[in-house]
């Protein structure tokens, strides 16, 4: 998809859509050094490429389980998915194509699924939203540009940085195994923010404790078209269309690869926006991508190519 015409005028020195912003007035973000494609995976050590297709996970019949928590659960009945604050109902949502072939987690307290996490998202002029992100070290999470940053609403007082976003890891139903964090430190790209172009949506949430210790997290892969095309991936969140605040899980193949996307026939619904697209590989997980947008045969993701990855890499230190 070609960059939309941001009206700059053509002498204007060009601005790279990977630049990262922040929602904070003092942020500017550190440059890193990508070192190796794929970054640490909680209790695995540090993973390297591999040509291996991927794997799904073992989802076993599990009782809900009745955890405790610190926190009152919000009841997000009736809260629309965030996609719909930039984009409208009607455009692009994630889909389900054919049978509904998503299985509802139970067990989410238990890693991977606790690395899953329902986001309560606060626009700036009050309304409330729903959608997804997934810890990518022990106080960042991943999720798509446009959880974090509203454009093109249309409704005054709604576009730019959200109010707040509470995180909800594991979250299963009324329970909330990790209790809750709220927090208003947001990262995302120029490329979103300014330009609101779909191929750089992807942010960050950055919050003030180290509760992804708790949860563990996934590593990240910038992987070639070829070992995309080849992969398996997974997608588990919190999908509107199913009882509020419950965990869902699919997989497939990858249908295929663009050079800032990555697609897949796998059933989403709007609140998944944010989800990790991700592999198993030799036990451990890496994101490939960021779930963001829906279609008539195929949804899609933002990929983590070398720029994203570093942007996620500096973001989670």
């Amino acid at each position: 998809m070609a960059s939309r015409d941001t009206g700059r005028d053509s002498g204007a020195p060009e601005v790279d859509p990977h630049q990262p912003v922040s929602s904070q007035a003092e942020g500017a973000d550190p440059d890193v050094v990508l070192e190796e494609s794929v970054s640490d995976a909680p209790g695995t050590g540090r993973g390297a490429v591999v040509d291996a297709a991927g794997a799904v996970e073992a989802v076993g019949t599990v009782a809900a389980q009745a955890l405790s928590f610190d926190d009152v659960v919000p009841d997000l009945t009736g809260l629309r998915p965030i996609g719909e604050a930039s984009y409208g109902p009607m455009l692009g949502p994630e889909t389900v194509h054919g049978p509904d072939n998503r299985i509802q987690i139970t067990n989410t307290a238990a890693y991977p699924w606790s690395a899953h996490a329902s986001l309560l998202i606060t626009a700036r002029d009050g309304s409330r939203w729903i959608g997804t992100g997934w810890f990518i070290g022990p106080h960042t999470l991943a999720t798509a540009g446009h959880v974090v940053h509203i454009k093109n609403s249309g409704v005054a007082g709604r576009d730019g940085w959200v109010q707040s976003i509470q995180v909800m890891p594991g979250r299963n139903g009324g329970a909330l195994p990790f209790g809750s964090v709220t927090t208003a430190n947001l990262r995302s790209v120029s490329g979103w923010t300014n330009d609101g172009n779909p191929e750089y949506d992807y942010g960050a949430i950055i919050l003030p404790t180290d509760l992804g210790n708790q949860t563990g997290w996934f590593g990240l892969g910038a992987y070639t078209d070829d070992t995309l095309r080849g992969s398996t991936v997974n997608i588990s969140g919190y999908p509107g269309d199913k009882p509020a605040g419950t965990q869902w899980y699919h997989w497939n193949r990858v249908a295929d690869v663009g050079a800032r996307k990555v697609y897949y026939d796998i059933d989403t619904a709007g609140g998944q926006s944010g989800s990790a697209v991700y592999r198993v590989v030799d036990g451990a997980r890496y994101g490939v991508a960021v779930h963001a947008y829906g279609g008539s045969a195929t949804n899609s993701g933002t990929r983590i190519t070398t720029p994203v990855f570093n942007n996620l890499v500096a973001w989670k230190a």
